[in-house]
């Protein structure tokens, strides 16, 4: 995210960073997984892990579609 945030005065850029911020979010994700199958973590902190990992991932997903929204403006 901090290097998507750096990027914002390019769309394409931003939307890249943004796409590595989910890529990173998804393996996060595995990683509860193999957590709660290994017993590290119980069902109610995966859930409330997974919840909000699921949460970010809509963020994430939104920016992208709507990057416009997020691009440093250019001051004139």
């Amino acid at each position: 995210m901090a290097e998507a945030y750096r990027k914002r005065k390019y769309s394409n850029h931003f939307v890249s960073k943004l796409s590595d911020s989910d890529t990173e979010n998804g393996e996060t994700q595995t990683w509860l997984e193999f957590a709660l199958a290994c017993n590290y973590i119980s069902n109610e902190e995966f859930n409330k892990l997974n919840n909000q990992t699921e949460e970010v991932a809509r963020l994430l997903v939104y920016m992208m579609n709507n990057p416009e929204k997020f691009l440093i403006k250019n001051a004139t």
